[in-house]
């Protein structure tokens, strides 16, 4: 009985005497195409089904009844069927928890690896990317030497998830994604955080983007452009990203926004780093802008709304609409009472990263981070009671700008001005935290463009100025909502009081607040919301030693204007735009 089971999870159209014969002929197509994505040659993706018809035609049929050199291809499992296997197989790296989740780990990578992504250089985009250090250039033939590597690697296992989803939920835009990848963790993880593509659409599936995951298998250090064993590889116009060396999951989540953040603004639409909620009574909207540690998807998950999505969308004409068909969260000192929606989502399905298990009852030790500080889950947005079923909505009444102040002395809340909301949008500041990036053992000042520039494909500008337009259109309110430190006290902003401004920010109450200005960085911040102590709200209270304060104060202006200069936004953005910059 196993053994029919296993067999009928694997595309491997053998069975002659079969009497569903579109059923067969959809199996010979998808069999076609993973013949070709894991053949070593130089064909681009679009030429792979005309190649094979061409120049190999025996292939299809000898592989449908002979060949065992190709690996075992599980498409699309269930999760009950990816458990199964990954309990099988990787039992040194996973195991149930207490509550039914998946816990994993992800070897040496325990978060991205931003300074080994490299972007193909191809005349077809070179004039679009933004070059830097954030999109370091790989020219195409040691892009093919990783992807020839990738796939050897691949051709040799026994058996190979295939994941096809989709990215987005607007017909419209969404792109088809298809994953190729060896551990079952990585295809439970892929297929929580996209869209499954139904059973019934699976026959007319042809992936617009694929991602080969080698990544239990080293890059060549000496392939040209490569500086360690890890390498993430994304090139446009092959439509195909390679990972070697990284076993860490978020790369292909991250992969595939990367990727949305070039699409998207080529179709003329704006794609964002943000969560979106929804008013379960008048459908207002609200966008939750913020790098990873600052708060999108603890503040998304709010019981009295509902979730749209916790981290990647698309702002269009029509409205806003989630990339993705799951959550990631992070689950550093996770208890239920602070945070009961995340909490709770750690169930079967789901999949939980680098936690330590007790090793009787398989209870998850939140507070032991031991292994890193950056512990996650990865569950499908249906774990979450309030998630709206089709997430897609309006266009966004609040547009809110986190940051995590680890300086203590930005104010917790301040109203934008359509020139502030540019100037911040574009600086991008914030504090990485611990266990985001490897590397990053405690919170460091950072500015990261659009609140997501590691995942940038154009000039932060084309996105500033995008998100201005939608602003203005629209007629949108925007804040800063600064979730980091209060003052010099070495203790983040409790998480209710968080809750209360966000609140306020919903129900209206902060329009009609009265106002005060810090005179440094020119932000106005209200001087009282319900159930927060008006005394934290201004910025300087939270410090006994006020000449301290100054000289953080004027520390952090320094580095806004210092970094504003470094990435040539000072001689880019409009005149109105850099006269509210911080007064260094």
């Amino acid at each position: 009985h196993r053994a029919k089971t296993r067999k009928q999870a694997v595309f491997r159209p053998n069975n002659r005497k079969s009497s569903h014969r579109k059923q067969v002929m959809a199996q010979n197509s998808f069999f076609q195409q993973m013949e070709a994505l894991l053949d070593a040659n130089p064909v681009p993706p679009s030429e792979w089904i005309e190649y094979y018809k061409s120049m190999q035609p025996e292939v299809l049929h000898y592989h449908n009844h002979n060949d065992d050199s190709m690996p075992e291809l599980i498409r699309n499992p269930s999760p009950a069927r990816i458990i199964e296997l990954a309990l099988r197989y990787e039992g040194d790296t996973a195991n149930l928890t207490s509550t039914g989740a998946l816990a994993v780990r992800s070897g040496a990578k325990t978060g991205r690896s931003p300074k080994d992504k490299r972007i193909v250089q191809n005349d077809a985009s070179k004039d679009n990317v933004w070059w830097g250090p954030v999109n370091i250039p790989l020219t195409h033939q040691a892009f093919m030497i990783n992807r020839e590597r990738a796939i050897d690697y691949l051709r040799t296992q026994k058996r190979l998830f295939v994941i096809d989803a989709y990215a987005g939920h607007d017909k419209d835009y969404r792109m088809k994604i298809r994953i190729v990848c060896t551990r079952a963790y990585h295809a439970l993880f892929m297929r929580d955080m996209l869209i499954p593509c139904p059973e019934d659409e699976l026959n007319d599936f042809v992936p617009d983007f694929v991602i080969y995951n080698a990544g239990t298998f080293p890059a060549n250090r000496y392939v040209d452009g490569m500086t360690s064993s890890c390498s993430v590889d994304l090139n446009l116009e092959r439509a195909e990203m390679v990972v070697l060396g990284s076993q860490y999951a978020g790369e292909m989540k991250k992969g595939v926004l990367t990727l949305m953040m070039y699409k998207m603004p080529m179709a003329g639409q704006l794609c964002l780093h943000s969560s979106a909620t929804e008013d379960m009574r008048t459908g207002e909207t609200t966008l939750f802008f913020g790098l990873s540690g600052t708060g999108k998807t603890t503040l998304s998950a709010d019981p009295r709304r509902l979730l749209i999505g916790d981290d990647e969308h698309v702002w269009t004409e029509k409205g806003i609409f989630n990339i993705e068909g799951g959550c990631y969260a992070k689950c550093c000192n996770l208890t239920e009472e602070k945070e009961p929606e995340i909490y709770r989502a750690v169930k079967y399905g789901a999949i939980i990263e680098n936690v330590v298990l007790d090793e009787t009852t398989h209870e998850v030790d939140y507070d032991d981070l031991s292994i890193t500080e950056n512990t996650r889950c990865a569950y499908p947005l249906s774990h979450i009671p309030n998630a709206k079923a089709h997430p897609v909505g309006q266009h966004p009444n609040n547009v809110v700008l986190l940051v995590c102040d680890a300086a203590g002395v930005l104010p917790l809340v301040s109203k934008l001005t359509r020139e502030q909301v540019i100037y911040h949008f574009v600086a991008g500041f914030t504090s990485k935290l611990a266990g985001t990036e490897m590397g990053i053992t405690e919170p460091q000042p950072t500015f990261s463009s659009c609140y997501g520039e590691p995942f940038l494909m154009m000039h932060p500008l084309v996105y500033a100025n995008q998100l201005a337009d939608k602003l203005e259109k629209h007629g949108s309110d925007a804040w800063l909502l600064n979730t980091g430190w209060l003052g010099s006290t070495g203790k983040r902003c409790p998480l209710k009081y968080t809750r209360a401004i966000v609140d306020a920010i919903h129900s209206g109450e902060l329009k009609n607040a009265q106002y005060g200005t810090d005179t440094v960085f020119g932000l106005h911040y209200p001087l009282n919301v319900s159930g927060v102590p008006p005394e934290i709200l201004v910025p300087d209270n939270n410090w006994d030693d006020k000449v301290a304060f100054k000289a953080m104060q004027k520390k952090l202006a320094t580095q806004f204007v210092e970094a504003f200069k470094k990435k040539g936004f000072a001689d880019t953005v409009p005149p109105e735009v850099l006269a509210v910059s911080p007064k260094a």
